[in-house]
């Protein structure tokens, strides 16, 4: 039995996207065998999210109150700590999470910048997880560029599947990618027939965050992706389209094209919120981030996951990842907004078919057991 320490967002972006990505790998990890806790810390001033208003501030009650009781309904109550912007720690003492650091055997960072360096130097393997592949990349390399430290990892994965590859042209940064998905756990998707007037979805950031240049190459999110999609809705009929979104996205020209626009925020404010969305779906359609396309990175996210876990086929613009998963059969890879509409049709024309292999898919590949085992047996553990 390993002692696991995980390190995201939770309490400063407390909706239920976040929740249940990081629920796959604490609960994950859990089922197999081992001890598990969570950290956060603020990282900068008014970096907690409120998801309704969409203001920032260093208020962390809401989250810390929102992470406390999700925890607590899966077994882990009492496994985490958040250490604010004023340095003051929730949860877990500050002597209390110190000493779990010290006898630790594995340390999971998907923070980037590592804020708990310092808590983490003793603990036997030190790993990164990279999320947003050619971003953290090409970030790394403009920090080391300005003088600023980049922490060292004993080893570095992401789930960006070509990164480090010659498939991809994202940088690596001088580190050697291993690919990984992002697990889920499969009992905590329920199996339900897909509703015959479910609309086809996703949850999505019109602008995940600014767009950064490095090296002449400028990486931007989904805004620059979507319009190759916007007239789907007037190429397949016999569906219907609908997107959970936050930020400031184009609404009126989203409308206007046949999309139905919900505030994110509203509809999968929480954990079970967001599971029910997903269930409320005929599947999941969905444009990937620029810069992710781009370098052919090979991402997969964990909310498409989530939509084969649940049963729910995924129409995906490809990053490269149709070379490491099955395509074609409740899960579609797309370049064009044609090859979109085509995938479209064919769960239309069998949607119980495609939802079982959906649900296949997540098993035989995504599953946490699969995921996580070969993730530990990789470190050693």
């Amino acid at each position: 039995m390993a002692r696991i320490i995980v390190a995201s967002y939770m309490v400063r972006m407390p909706v239920g996207g976040y929740h249940s990505w990081m629920l796959q790998w604490l609960l994950g990890f859990t089922r197999l065998g081992h001890e598990v806790w969570f950290v956060e810390k603020s990282g900068w001033p008014e970096s907690c999210i409120d998801p309704i208003t969409w203001t920032r501030s260093d208020d962390c009650r809401r989250g810390t109150a929102a992470l406390d009781v999700l925890l607590a309904r899966f077994g882990l109550a009492g496994r985490w700590c958040y250490v604010d912007a004023a340095g003051a720690y929730h949860g877990m003492s500050r002597q209390a999470i110190e000493a779990v650091f010290n006898s630790a055997d594995l340390f999971v960072d998907h923070m980037r910048d590592c804020e708990w360096v310092e808590e983490s130097r003793s603990v036997g393997h030190r790993t990164i997880i990279d999320g947003e592949p050619a971003f953290t990349q090409a970030r790394m390399l403009k920090r080391r560029a300005a003088g600023k430290a980049v922490i060292e990892y004993d080893s570095y994965y992401s789930v960006g599947l070509n990164v480090g590859t010659s498939r991809s042209s994202a940088p690596d940064a001088g580190c050697r990618w291993r690919p990984i998905f992002d697990p889920v756990v499969m009992d905590l998707f329920p199996v339900t027939p897909p509703p015959a007037d479910g609309p086809f979805t996703t949850i999505m950031a019109w602008e995940a965050h600014n767009t950064l240049v490095f090296d002449g190459v400028s990486y931007a999110s989904k805004q620059a992706e979507f319009p190759k999609i916007m007239d789907l809705p007037s190429r397949s009929r016999r569906a219907t389209f609908e997107l959970a979104m936050s930020g400031l996205a184009p609404f009126d020209t989203l409308t206007a094209a046949g999309w139905r626009v919900q505030e994110s925020a509203r509809v999968t404010a929480d954990y079970d919120a967001w599971l029910a969305y997903i269930l409320g779906s005929r599947g999941e359609i969905s444009v990937c981030k620029e810069y992710f396309v781009s370098t052919n990175s090979g991402a997969f996210s964990d909310r498409s996951a989530a939509y084969l876990a649940c049963g729910r086929p995924a129409i995906v613009q490809d990053t490269g990842f149709s070379a490491h998963l099955p395509v074609g059969r409740g899960l579609f890879a797309f370049r064009t907004v044609d090859e979109a509409a085509a995938a479209v049709d064919a769960v239309m024309t069998d949607p119980g078919a495609h939802a079982r292999w959906a649900r296949e898919i997540a098993g035989d590949c995504l599953a946490a057991d699969v995921v996580l085992k070969r993730l530990l047996d990789d470190v050693g553990l």
